[in-house]
C-alpha cells in the first residue's frame, strides 16, 4: 500500500513538474479570449482606418487571443497587452528611400479610438505609437483603464489638451506622448503627481509653455529613471525648491527648449545619478559651467548647438567617467590642452565647428584610445593629412570607427598609413585641399561604408582597388579633377553600394550595352561625366533609384520608353544640360492612364536641351486627381511652344516653377494662382500676352517673380505690395507695361532685386523708395536663394543687367541688391531718400527724364558697385560726395546737362572718359583743363561767382540796368510824344517848388521808380 501511495505521488509529482515546464515554455495550451472582450476589440476595429488590412486576423469567429497585436493571459483568458504600433520608417541620412517611406505612410492606423476598450478591464499594455490619429485629441477614457502600466502614444498624431484624467492611472510605469502634432499642449501638470510608480516619461514636442508647475510636478516623481522634454517650450523661469527629489533619474534630455543660461536649470547639477543629459539646441551661453564637475557618474553630455564662448575648462579633460561628449556648433575660443589626452574613457567625441586658437595636439587626440568616433568638421587644423594620419595609427586607428575631418584646412596627399585604420566605417575629407591620386590601397579599407572625398583636388585616374570595397555603401567623390575611364573591374565587388556621388569630374564610364550593375543604387549622381550619347541602358537593372542625376554627360537622343517605365520610384531626376530632343512624355502611362510614370518625383529638371511641343499631354493628360508629389519643374531653356495650360491647380505642392526661355504664348493661366505653397515662378524670355494675372495674389509665400522679356501690358498691379508680403526678386523687364510705379511696392520689406527696365513706365520715382528695408543694408545672404529637398535641392537663377551686361547669378543671387527702372518715361526729380538705400549695389535710372541735380548725399549709397544715370536731364554738377564711393567700377553720367569740375577721387578719375561724355564737364578723366577756362557755375554761398570752367550771364546786373532804361523811358518818352504831357508835367514841376519841394525830391522819386522796376525784371527772369 505504501509503494502504490509513493508512485502515486510520485505521478503526480511528475505531472506537475511537465505541467510548469510546458507552460514556462509557451507549449501549454493557452485559455480562449473572453466574449465580452472579443466584443469590444471588434468595436475598436471598427472604428480604425486600415489601409493595408493589418488587423485582418480580428474575425468574429476567431480567437481574440490569436489576433495579431493581442496578448491575453494564459490562465485567464483576460486581453491584458495590445500592440498596435506601426514599425517606424527607418530614416537614414544619407538614402531617402521614397518607397519606403510611402510603404510606412500607407500602413499607419488611423480613425477613431472606440470607448469600448473600457471592457478590457486587465489590459496592463497599450502601444498604438507611430500610427496617424489625424490631430485628434486623446481619449478621456483612458484615465480609466486602471490596470494599465504601459501607455505609448508616442508619433501617433494626437493633437489638443492632453487629458488630466491620466492622473488616475496610478500603476503607470511607462508613458510617452512625445513627437506628436505641434498642437499637443498642456496647461498644468499637477496630474503627473499621482503617478507616483512613474519611471519613464516622455512629452518630447508637447507644448509646456502654460505649465508653471512642470518642475514641481515632475519632483514628485521619486520612482523616474527618464525624462524626456525636448521641445517643450518650457518656462524660462523655474521657481526655487527645498530639494531636489528625482534622485533615481538616470537619463535626462532638455534639447530645443530656450534657457540662455544655465541659472535657470542649477537645478540640474544636483542629479547626482544621472548617467546621460541632453542640453542642445538650449541657447545657453557664457562659459561651460562647474557644476556639471558635480554630476559624478555622467557618461553622456551633449552640449551641441549651444553659444558657450569660453575655452573648454581644464577640469572637463580630466572627469574620468565621461565616455561620450558633444560639444559640436558652439562658439568655443581659446586652445585645446594636451591635457585632452587624460580623458582615456572617451569614445565619442565631437568638437566640430567651433573657434578653437593655435594648433590643435593632435599626437595627444592620437593616445586617446577608446576612441570610436572623431569629429574635427570645420574646425581649421591647418595640418598635413600625412600627420594626422600617422599620428592617428600609433592608437586611435585600433578601434576607431567613424573620422569626421571635413573642412578642416588639411593638405597634402594620402599615405599609406590609411590602411592601418581596419575598422574604419566612416570617413569624411570632404572640402579640404587634399591634392595628389586617389591611391591604390584605398582598397585596403575593408570595413569601410561611408567615404566622402568630396571638393578637393584629386587628379588622376580612378583606382581599380576601388572595386574592393565590398562593404561601401556611400560614396561621394564629386567635385575633383579625376579623369579616365572607368570599366567594369572598378565597380565589380560593390555589391552593397547605396549612392555614388561623383558630379563634377570629367571621368568616362565604358561598359558593354548589355552590363547589369552588381549594385542597387539608390542615389546616383554622375553629372559632367562622358555617358551618352544613348542613355545608359544599365540603368534598366536599376528598380530602387529615387536620386538620378545625369546632367551634362552627352545624351544626344530622345528618353527612351524603356527609361520611363522604370523609373516609378525615381523623386528626383536632373537630366539638363544635354541634347535630348523629341516631344515631352506624358507624366502618366499611356498603357495605365490611372498610374504614374513618376509616382514619387519631387524634383524633375530638364532645362537646357532641345525639348519640343507643347506643355498639355506633359501636365494634364490623365485622371482627374492633383499629383501631390511634385516640388520643382524646371523646363527652361527648351524649345517648347504653345499655350501655358491651365491644369496647374492638380499640382498643389509646386513649389518652383521655371519655364523660361521658351517660345510659350497667349496669357498667363489664372489656375497658377492656386499654388499656394508656390515660391518661385520664372517665366522670362517667351512670347506670353495679357495683363498681370490677378490670380497670383493668392501665392502668398512667393519670393521670386521673374516674368522679364515677354509682351505683357497693363499696369504693375499695387496689390503686390500687401499680397506678396515675402517678395524678394521683382523682375519685369522688356514688357509693355505702362503706368506709374506703385507706391504700395515700398511695402515690400524682402525685396531685394527690382528690375522694371525697358517699358513705359511714367510718372515720378516714388520718394517712399526708403522703405525698402532689404536694400538699406549691406548684403547678408539672410535670403535663401536655395530650397532643400530631402533628395536634393534647387539653387534659384536669375539674369540680371549689371554694368551694362548680363550676368547669370546662382548660388550668390541671395548677396546682391539691384534697382533697375532704366529706359522708361520717368520723370521729376530723383528722390534724395534714394541715398539711404547704402545696401544697394546696382543703381540704373538711365533713358528716363529725370531732372535737377543729383542727390548731394548720393555718396552714402557705400555698397554702390555699378551707377547708371545715363540719357536723362540732369542738371548741375557732380555731387562731391560720389568720390566716397570706393566699392565703384562701373559709372555712366553721360549724355545729360552736367557742368563744373569732376570731384577729384580714385574712383572717378579711373573711368573712361565717354562715362561722362554729352555734358560739359571739365577735369581728370576729361583732356579739358578747367583751369583754362574762364567759366562759371551758378550757385549759392560760397560756389557764387567761383569759376567753374564757364563765365555764365549775371542776370542781377542786367535786370538793374533794363530796369533803369524802362524807368527814364517810361518818363521821358511821354514827354517827347506829347505837347499836352509836357505842358502838364511842367506845371506839375513848378507847382511842387511853389509848394517848397526840391528838385533832389524829383529825383529820389525817379529813383524809386527805376529800383522796384529792376526788381520786378530780374523776379520775371
Amino acid at each position: 500500500m505504501a509503494r502504490f501511495i509513493f508512485l502515486f505521488l510520485a505521478f503526480l509529482i511528475l505531472i506537475t513538474y511537465v505541467t510548469i515546464i510546458g507552460i514556462c515554455n509557451g507549449n501549454s495550451v493557452h485559455a480562449v479570449c473572453i466574449d465580452s472582450e472579443k466584443e469590444a476589440l471588434l468595436k475598436f476595429k471598427q472604428g480604425i482606418v486600415d489601409r493595408t488590412n493589418r488587423l485582418a486576423s480580428w474575425l468574429s469567429d476567431g480567437d481574440c487571443c490569436r489576433w495579431t497585436g493581442i496578448v491575453c493571459d494564459n490562465m485567464t483568458g483576460h486581453v491584458i497587452e495590445l500592440h498596435l504600433r506601426t514599425t517606424p520608417w527607418e530614416v537614414d541620412d544619407y538614402v531617402y528611400d521614397y518607397e519606403a517611406y510611402d510603404a510606412y505612410e500607407r500602413s499607419r492606423l488611423g480613425g477613431k479610438i472606440s470607448p469600448s476598450l473600457l471592457h478590457l478591464k486587465h489590459l496592463r499594455y497599450l502601444d498604438l505609437s507611430n500610427n496617424d490619429f489625424g490631430g485628434i485629441h486623446i481619449p478621456k477614457f483612458f484615465g480609466s483603464l486602471g490596470s494599465l502600466r504601459y501607455l505609448n502614444l508616442s508619433s501617433a498624431n494626437f493633437g489638443g489638451e492632453v487629458p488630466h484624467h491620466l492622473g488616475n492611472l496610478s500603476n503607470l510605469k511607462y508613458l510617452n506622448l512625445g513627437n506628436n502634432n505641434y498642437s499637443m499642449y498642456v496647461k498644468n501638470l499637477h496630474w503627473l503627481s499621482s503617478l507616483s510608480s512613474l519611471e519613464y516619461l516622455d512629452l518630447s514636442y508637447v507644448n509646456l509653455s502654460q505649465a508653471s508647475d512642470w518642475f514641481h510636478a515632475l519632483n514628485t516623481l521619486p520612482s523616474l529613471v527618464e525624462l524626456h522634454l525636448s521641445y517643450c517650450q518650457l518656462p524660462y523661469q523655474v521657481n526655487p525648491i527645498a530639494s531636489v527629489n528625482l534622485l533615481s533619474l538616470a537619463t535626462l534630455s532638455l534639447s530645443m527648449n530656450y534657457f540662455q543660461n544655465l541659472s535657470v536649470i542649477n537645478w540640474v547639477f544636483g542629479l547626482q545619478n544621472l548617467i546621460s543629459l541632453d542640453l542642445s539646441n538650449t541657447d545657453i551661453e557664457g562659459p561651460i559651467s562647474y557644476g556639471f564637475r558635480n554630476l559624478t557618474l555622467l557618461k553622456h553630455l551633449d552640449l551641441s548647438y549651444n553659444y558657450f564662448n569660453s575655452s573648454i575648462p581644464n577640469w572637463l579633460y580630466t572627469f574620468a567617467p565621461l565616455e561620450s561628449l558633444d560639444l559640436h556648433s558652439n562658439d568655443l575660443k581659446g586652445q585645446i590642452s594636451s591635457e585632452i589626452e587624460k580623458m582615456n574613457s572617451i569614445v565619442d567625441l565631437d568638437l566640430s565647428y567651433n573657434s578653437f586658437e593655435g594648433r590643435i595636439p593632435i599626437r595627444s587626440i592620437g593616445n586617446l584610445c577608446n576612441l570610436r568616433s572623431l569629429s574635427f568638421s570645420g574646425v581649421n587644423l591647418s595640418l598635413d593629412i600625412s600627420n594626422v594620419l600617422e599620428v592617428f595609427s600609433v592608437c586611435v586607428s585600433n578601434k576607431l570607427e567613424s573620422l569626421f575631418l571635413d573642412n578642416c584646412q588639411l593638405y597634402g596627399q594620402l599615405t599609406n598609413q590609411l590602411g592601418n585604420f581596419k575598422i574604419l566605417r566612416e570617413l569624411y575629407l570632404s572640402r579640404n585641399s587634399i591634392f595628389g591620386s586617389i591611391p591604390q590601397f584605398i582598397g585596403e579599407l575593408s570595413s569601410v561604408k561611408i567615404l566622402y572625398l568630396s571638393h578637393n583636388k584629386f587628379k588622376g585616374n580612378f583606382p581599380e582597388s576601388f572595386g574592393q570595397l565590398s562593404n561601401l555603401e556611400v560614396v561621394d567623390i564629386s567635385n575633383n579633377f579625376l579623369e579616365g575611364t572607368l570599366l567594369e573591374k572598378h565597380l565589380l565587388n560593390l555589391t552593397k553600394l547605396l549612392v555614388l556621388i561623383a558630379n563634377g569630374n570629367p571621368l568616362i564610364l565604358k561598359v558593354e550595352l548589355d552590363w547589369i550593375p552588381p549594385f542597387q543604387i539608390r542615389e546616383l549622381g554622375l553629372s559632367s561625366w562622358h555617358l551618352g550619347p544613348q542613355f545608359p541602358h544599365w540603368l534598366s537593372s536599376q528598380t530602387h533609384l529615387t536620386y538620378l542625376d545625369i546632367s551634362n554627360s552627352g545624351i544626344t537622343c530622345t528618353i527612351p520608353s524603356w527609361f520611363l517605365d522604370s523609373s516609378h520610384h525615381l523623386s528626383y531626376l536632373n537630366l539638363s544640360q544635354n541634347q535630348i530632343h523629341g516631344q515631352l512624355p506624358s507624366i502618366y502611362s499611356f498603357n495605365d492612364p490611372i498610374s504614374q510614370i513618376f509616382s514619387y518625383l519631387t524634383v524633375l529638371d530638364l532645362s537646357n536641351n532641345l525639348l519640343s511641343g507643347s506643355l498639355f499631354n506633359f501636365l494634364c493628360l490623365g485622371v482627374n486627381e492633383t499629383t501631390i508629389g511634385m516640388f520643382t519643374l524646371n523646363l527652361g531653356n527648351n524649345f517648347l511652344s504653345g499655350e501655358l495650360p491651365d491644369c496647374w491647380s492638380r499640382w498643389p505642392n509646386l513649389r518652383v516653377i521655371v519655364l523660361e526661355n521658351n517660345s510659350f504664348t497667349g496669357k498667363i493661366p489664372n489656375s497658377i494662382g492656386t499654388l499656394q505653397f508656390l515660391r518661385s515662378l520664372h517665366l522670362r524670355k517667351n512670347n506670353l500676352s495679357g495683363e498681370f494675372p490677378m490670380s497670383i495674389r493668392n501665392c502668398t509665400i512667393l519670393q521670386t517673380l521673374d516674368f522679364g522679356e515677354n509682351e505683357l501690358v497693363g499696369n504693375i498691379p499695387s496689390w503686390m505690395g500687401r499680397n506678396l508680403p515675402y517678395l524678394t526678386i521683382l523682375s519685369l523687364r522688356s514688357n509693355k507695361f505702362s503706368g506709374h510705379i506703385p507706391r504700395e511696392l515700398c511695402a515690400l520689406n524682402f525685396l531685394q532685386i527690382l528690375d522694371v527696365a525697358r517699358n513705359s513706365l511714367s510718372g515720378s520715382l516714388p520718394s517712399c523708395v526708403s522703405n525698402l528695408s532689404a536694400m538699406l543694408y549691406s548684403a547678408n545672404g539672410s535670403f535663401r536663394n536655395y530650397i532643400s529637398y530631402p533628395v536634393g535641392h534647387f539653387i534659384e537663377n536669375l539674369f540680371l543687367v549689371m554694368k551694362s551686361q548680363f550676368y547669370e547669378y546662382g548660388w550668390t543671387l541671395n548677396l546682391v541688391r539691384v534697382l533697375d527702372l532704366s529706359d522708361n518715361s520717368l520723370y521729376g526729380d530723383i528722390p534724395w531718400e534714394i541715398t539711404r538705400l547704402q545696401g544697394l549695389q546696382s543703381l540704373n535710372l538711365s533713358h528716363n527724364h529725370f531732372t535737377k541735380r543729383i542727390p548731394p548725399n548720393i555718396g552714402d549709397m557705400s555698397s554702390l558697385e555699378s551707377l547708371d544715370l545715363s540719357a536723362n536731364k540732369l542738371l548741375g554738377s557732380i555731387p562731391e560726395s560720389m568720390s566716397k564711393l570706393s566699392f565703384l567700377s562701373y559709372l555712366n553720367l553721360s549724355d545729360n546737362q552736367l557742368i563744373g569740375k569732376i570731384p577729384l577721387g580714385t574712383q572717378l578719375q579711373s573711368f573712361d572718359a565717354s562715362c561722362y561724355g554729352g555734358n560739359e564737364l571739365c577735369g581728370l578723366p576729361l583732356m579739358k583743363n578747367c583751369n583754362e577756362v574762364n567759366q562759371r557755375v551758378p550757385g549759392t554761398g560760397n560756389n557764387v561767382g567761383k569759376d567753374m570752367g564757364r563765365d555764365k550771364v549775371n542776370w542781377l546786373f542786367v535786370s538793374m540796368a533794363l530796369g533803369f532804361i524802362f524807368g527814364f523811358w517810361s518818363v521821358l518818352s511821354p514827354l517827347l510824344i506829347s505837347r499836352q504831357w509836357r505842358y502838364a508835367y511842367y506845371q506839375c514841376l513848378d507847382e511842387m517848388w511853389q509848394k517848397g519841394q526840391s528838385f533832389w525830391e524829383y529825383i529820389f522819386l525817379k529813383s524809386y521808380v527805376v529800383f522796384f522796376t529792376s526788381v520786378f525784371l530780374f523776379m520775371f527772369l
